[in-house]
């Protein structure tokens, strides 16, 4: 599967050719520089990877340095391996937005916004209790029961409870490309990516 790394630049809606108001996210893919290529012979598969988002080179440690050398480019923040790619690629070569085409089907790979500490009806869409009548006091939004009684006399793994919430990595999947803008490096996608503005993500095209 090829793809692009890209930057989430938010969200907007266009009009199809119904009229339709369509919700999408607007991404800044690429262009994405070849920083090295892995092949059959050499490391038992064959996969390109790409970089992007150039780093100041004070805040890339040597090895960062000296690995993007060999590519003819700067350093970069984002670095992630693909595979699937068609055609042939050499070190220092620019994959850019082109390679998507409108109408097909990505997958967008990103981190969820951090929540913080959240309780069991944000985090796992408890129902809490319905009713606050009978002497009914603060338990609205509480868990209710976690355990048994005195055997097993504990909590078993996995019970859905309150804690710290987001920051995950999330794939949504199977988004259509509405549009493709070369000249400026944007991919239109149906609905929406996970992450913040300005959050990277990468976009998978499955072959």
């Amino acid at each position: 599967m090829s793809g692009l790394i890209g930057k989430k630049v938010g969200m907007t809606s266009i009009f199809d050719e119904n009229g339709k108001n369509v919700p999408c996210t607007v991404i800044e893919a690429g262009p994405c520089v070849v920083t090295q290529v892995r092949t059959e012979e050499v490391d038992g598969y064959n996969a390109l990877q790409l970089g992007f988002d150039d780093k100041a080179e004070k805040r890339a440690i040597k090895a960062e340095i000296g690995h993007f050398k060999k590519a003819g480019t700067s350093p970069k923040k984002k670095v992630v391996e693909f595979q699937g790619f068609e055609g042939e690629y050499k070190l220092g070569d620019t994959v850019g937005v082109d390679v998507f085409v409108e109408g097909e089907f990505v997958d967008v790979v990103g981190t969820s916004k951090g929540k913080g500490f959240q309780g069991v009806v944000k985090r796992h869409g408890f129902g809490g209790v319905g009713q606050a009548t009978h002497g009914q006091h603060n338990r609205l939004r509480a868990p209710g029961s976690i355990g048994a009684a005195s055997y097993p006399a504990r909590v078993f793994k996995g019970m859905k409870m309150a804690g710290r919430m987001g920051g995950d990595k999330v794939t949504a999947q199977n988004l259509k490309v509405l549009k493709v803008v070369p000249e400026k490096n944007l991919l239109v996608v149906k609905g929406c990516v996970p992450g913040h503005k300005n959050a990277y993500v990468t976009i998978k095209r499955w072959e």
